[in-house]
């Protein structure tokens, strides 16, 4: 059982640095590109896995401490597993006075988590953001990179079934 275990997880890492290699290949190990570099991981994971991050830093002589200061540094970037999807409300002071926190408190309600959380099952992220700069249409509403303005509180249950 303990091999079959170790197979899996060999079999896991193995994939993943395929992964990285590919990532890296398509920027030919620039280490100019590491910004680029570090966006296309956290695609493909939905994070920065500490593992990959460790390979980037050997395959591409960076210290790992560079990369890390890079990955906390931008907001963007998360050390943390993901959901599949990013559900990101805008908490900026147009959008308060229109009801976002309202907006949050109903997703939270409904995904069972608070900002800044994953669902148990990876589907979804829910997160805030200060401001977007789109305040003549607040409250915004974000889901994977989709912006969705003038939303509305009764909507966000209609809105979370069509995601699913």
């Amino acid at each position: 059982m303990k091999l079959l275990i170790f197979v899996q997880f060999y079999v896991y890492y193995q994939l993943k640095m395929k992964k990285l290699e590919h990532i890296l290949e398509k920027h030919h190990f620039k280490t100019s590109d590491i910004i680029q570099i570090l966006q296309d991981i956290q695609v493909e994971f939905h994070y920065l896995p500490k593992e990959v991050l460790e390979y980037a830093s050997q395959r591409l002589r960076i210290p790992l401490s560079k990369i890390y200061s890079i990955a906390t540094f931008y907001t963007a970037f998360s050390l943390t597993p993901r959901g599949k999807h990013i559900c990101t409300v805008c908490m900026g002071t147009a959008c308060h006075v229109r009801g976002a926190a309202t907006i949050l408190n109903e997703f939270e309600r409904r995904l069972g988590i608070k900002s800044g959380e994953t669902t148990e099952d990876k589907n979804c992220s829910l997160e805030t953001v200060n401001c977007l700069g789109c305040c003549a249409i607040g409250p915004i509403v974000i889901y994977d990179g989709k912006y969705y303005g003038e939303f509305k509180l009764k909507n966000v249950s209609k809105f979370l079934e069509e995601k699913e």
